[in-house]
């Protein structure tokens, strides 16, 4: 009996290791199942993230630069801003013109205001070539010679050309045509309009108004300043032609902005020793002004005789700033 029972016990202790021994082997199982699904899940995970981000990531060209013959051509106009011209000295053909333009090679540019904005369709006269290595802009003028420029763009409608054997500096400002402002250049340049005729004949008086010295004034003319002053008149007949006119009196002329309006001017006539004439002065056409004498109400039309295009250095007027017209009138008011 001792002998059975023994037996007994030892199967039931077997029974238990085998029951312990299932037990474990069901536990690691399910240890492995989770595990493996554990890293199934992680690895799912991190590639649905790799995934995504290689998605949503932007891919970027590169802007190419433009050459500066691209940049030279992007604008129909480069208007030239003599207000912040630097250095000392100047370029003729750049002091002289309101806009320049740079056509497949051919240098266009507008020195008069009369014809502004008609003139060759807008682009004004052909005055002579162009041509761009690197950042250098070397022109080639059909009257002023060989310049080289270095070329900086200041920003997108902005270049500035320097020229280093002078250490000058010119700021040109980029329009196309259909959006640059003609009338406003013109209007605000009027002085120089002025000085594109050899004279100015009188062809009209109004019968209105008061009799007055001026009414035996019949020719002007409107030069750059000098040591006898910036403008003439004569009271020859009419039908004189400009070279053969005796110029009576001489003076400073000076025109000044009426508050309110651009298109009206006020004219002043300053005569050696005789005083002076006060008009409004307002512009007709290319060729046509009017002067309204302000004492006398009188109204008179001069037109334009001898028209002087401007293209080389040496046929007159050069733009200046404000400031070197200011200090020209100080200078020539002292003789």
């Amino acid at each position: 009996m001792k002998r059975i029972s023994k037996h007994r016990s030892e199967l039931k202790n077997l029974n238990v290791d085998i029951q312990s021994s299932h037990l474990i082997k069901n536990y690691l199982r399910i240890k492995t199942i989770k595990l493996f699904f554990g890293f199934a899940l992680v690895a799912t995970l991190f590639s649905s993230c790799y995934t995504e981000v290689i998605v949503e990531e932007n891919h970027v060209d590169p802007i190419p630069a433009i050459t500066l013959a691209e940049l030279v051509g992007s604008y129909e106009l480069w208007y030239v801003d003599i207000e912040r011209t630097t250095g000392n000295g100047n370029i003729p053909f750049l002091q002289k013109a309101f806009t320049v333009s740079f056509r497949n090679g051919k240098i266009f540019a507008n020195n008069n205001l009369v014809g502004f904005g008609s003139q060759g369709n807008g682009f004004g006269i052909d005055v002579g070539y162009y041509d761009t290595y690197g950042n250098t802009l070397e022109v080639d003028h059909d009257i002023d010679g060989f310049y080289a420029f270095k070329v900086t763009q200041l920003n997108d409608f902005e270049i500035e050309l320097f020229f280093p054997q002078q250490n000058i500096s010119y700021i040109l400002e980029g329009y196309q045509r259909s959006t640059f402002d003609y009338d406003t250049v013109f209007y605000r340049n009027i002085h120089y309009f002025l000085q594109e005729y050899d004279a100015w004949e009188k062809t009209f008086t109004s019968e209105y108004g008061n009799l007055n010295e001026f009414d035996y004034e019949n020719y002007l003319a409107f030069i750059p300043g000098g040591g006898d002053g910036n403008f003439q008149s004569s009271q020859d007949q009419n039908g004189v032609q400009p070279y053969d006119l005796y110029w009576d009196y001489t003076g400073i002329y000076n025109v000044d902005d009426v508050a309110g309006t651009e298109r009206l001017k006020y004219l002043t006539l300053d005569y050696d020793y005789l005083g002076n004439e006060y008009f409004e002065l307002s512009v007709v056409n290319d060729q046509t002004i009017e002067l309204f004498h302000s004492d006398s109400g009188t109204l008179y039309e001069f037109t334009g005789r001898g028209y002087i295009q401007y293209k080389t250095a040496s046929e007159g007027k050069l733009r200046k700033t404000k400031k070197e017209i200011a200090k020209t009138m100080k200078r020539i008011s002292q003789f």
